[in-house]
């Protein structure tokens, strides 16, 4: 317990003024663009990450969003009602408004994530050819779409723009955001509630770090860097569209507590 404690107080003073949140994004195109100089001189070691198969991918990666959803579901639904309530900004009624409004952003990133993934596998399809081995005296078959290549023991040649950098720069960018909310958050040391939270915390960093990573393999053993650079550059487009100008606006999830203009929070002080 008190490992934990300390893990949420030290991960607190280093996201504290949203540093991070600041510096992922240019860390993230630098990845981009290292990691794709060192795979195109061929200056990447062999590990065990080139394997599609390694654990990370298999079991986190190839599931991002959904790791992403629901550690972010209890943690922006919790610290949302903790804040508006010890903040007195709103009542009890209203926090929990605020509460399903914060959590559409949930919905927003999985809509997001739904219309982005099916772009890319239409652009892929739209762009592909298959080569597949047949006998010879069989004429050759014409495949209108990956899977249908695939299932014939075919590769399918496409623009595959990559949705592994997509989608872990858009989720990173978004833990982060939404992790904000601490900075200004006050419970109780002795709180059950700041064990919950703490602990919500420590995972969702966890599993940031391990985006980042899995991130940084894509980089050097995946895809051509105009694949790579375009699928990051829409994760930014998707979190810089989001964040920073939609949920500004009143019809929006609206942003972290804390990111609120001060206007309005005087103005739910003086209600």
């Amino acid at each position: 317990m008190e490992r934990l404690e300390w893990s949420g107080r030290w991960l607190r003073a280093g996201l504290a003024g949203g540093r991070v949140s600041r510096r992922l994004p240019w860390l993230l195109l630098a990845i981009v663009l290292l990691g794709s100089a060192l795979k195109d001189g061929d200056l990447v070691p062999e590990t065990p990450m080139r394997n599609k198969r390694n654990p990370l991918n298999v079991y986190f990666v190839k599931v991002a969003w959904a790791w992403t959803f629901w550690l972010l579901l209890p943690f922006i639904a919790v610290t949302t009602y903790q804040f508006a309530k010890s903040k007195f900004l709103y009542g009890a009624t209203k926090s929990v408004l605020m509460v399903l409004r914060r959590l559409s952003a949930l919905a927003v990133g999985t809509a997001i994530w739904y219309i982005c993934t099916g772009l890319f596998m239409y652009i892929e399809n739209l762009t592909g050819t298959c080569s597949a081995s047949g006998k010879l005296n069989e004429p050759r078959r014409l495949y209108a779409t990956k899977q249908e290549c695939h299932q014939n023991n075919g590769i399918w040649d496409g623009f595959d723009i990559s949705g592994h950098c997509f989608l872990l720069s858009y989720c990173a960018l978004m833990i982060m955001e939404e992790v904000a909310v601490l900075e200004g958050l006050s419970i109780d040391q002795n709180s059950k509630l700041r064990v919950v939270i703490n602990g919500l915390l420590v995972s969702l960093c966890f599993l940031t770090v391990i985006w980042v990573f899995m991130f940084l393999c894509t980089a050097v053993y995946f895809h051509d860097f105009s694949q790579k650079i375009l699928g990051v550059l829409i994760g930014l487009s998707a979190w810089y569209g989001t964040y920073r100008c939609w949920y500004l606006k009143p019809f929006s999830p609206g942003l972290p507590l804390p990111n609120i203009p001060l206007s309005s929070k005087k103005h739910g002080y003086s209600r």
